[in-house]
């Protein structure tokens, strides 16, 4: 993910920003804490050749990742479709692969995102609505990533792009442009929108970006993207602060959160993910299953 990425991080403040006001006085319908909260977690990829043997089985063919991947993690923040709206024979065997529980979230296609900037693009949106909804249990939340020239000038048309979709479809807005985080006001009003929609936002957690770290959550749905650097030490204590985050937002009654761990080139993400799974459960009561991972053999080793 290069959205915010630095070369160099020694200057960042990794600390997390408090909650946003509207958390706390309207994200959650009751402070009940949730008897159960789901949480699904998992790197945003399941096609890299380096995890063969290592999270994979070494005999491991690349038709057959996605099916290897389901059984080591729950969740992916799935990319592809940011690209393609998959077909039905596509939606048919990614069904296939996925183990019981799984849940793929799929990125809104770019060509509506970004090209048409949510504008004249019914039939395009009714097309990806369709498609997902194909996934049924095993789909999770929609991402919807607005483009970089997106502001709070265009949140009419955001309006009326949502308020067009299905009832109850699962969607989380990722917002970008400096503009949504710079005006409390604005901010505000578009948190407003989303919960009087039963919508939720995304989260990103990215060295270069921190104003998009902006902990507001406009419904019981939290969405977190959160980008290490190559298990930098920063990796693990920045894990540590977000765990205590969810079990506060647990508390307060988050029903349900996805976190995608990104890793450098994600080469090392399954490890990243482990240390997540194995905080979230120790401090948040959860029984996430971690990836298990495997030294990687290295050629010639042996001998």
């Amino acid at each position: 993910m290069d959205f915010g990425k630095l070369e160099d991080i020694s200057g960042v403040d990794f600390s997390l920003p408090p909650d946003n006001e509207f958390v706390s006085k309207t994200a959650f319908p009751s402070i009940t804490p949730q008897a159960s909260p789901q949480c699904y977690i998992g790197p945003p990829i399941w096609s890299n050749k380096e995890w063969v043997g290592k999270i994979y089985p070494t005999t491991a063919k690349e038709k057959d990742f996605l099916y290897h991947y389901t059984r080591q993690f729950n969740t992916i923040e799935l990319n592809v479709t940011h690209y393609q709206i998959p077909s039905e024979a596509t939606i048919k065997r990614w069904k296939e692969a996925a183990a019981q529980g799984f849940k793929f979230c799929p990125k809104w296609p770019q060509i509506i995102s970004h090209e048409r900037q949510l504008r004249e693009c019914e039939e395009l949106s009714h097309a990806f609505t369709n498609a997902v909804l194909g996934l049924e249990e095993h789909l999770g939340t929609t991402f919807l990533q607005l483009g970089p020239h997106f502001d709070p000038r265009q949140l009419g048309a955001l309006e009326n792009f949502l308020k067009q979709l299905p009832s109850s479809f699962p969607i989380s807005v990722e917002f970008r442009h400096p503009d949504w985080f710079s005006n409390p006001a604005i901010w505000q009003k578009t948190l407003h929108l989303l919960h009087d929609l039963g919508m939720g936002t995304v989260i990103s957690d990215v060295a270069g970006r921190r104003d998009v770290l902006h902990m507001s959550l406009s419904s019981s749905v939290a969405t977190l993207r959160f980008v290490g650097n190559e298990l930098h030490p920063t990796d693990f204590t920045r894990v540590d602060a977000w765990v205590q985050r969810f079990k506060e937002w647990f508390l307060k009654g988050l029903k349900t959160a996805y976190i995608f761990v990104h890793c450098g080139e994600n080469n090392q993400a399954p490890e990243l993910t482990k240390y997540w799974i194995q905080q979230l459960n120790l401090h948040c009561n959860l029984s996430l299953t971690p990836p298990r991972i495997q030294p990687k053999v290295i050629q010639g080793s042996l001998f």
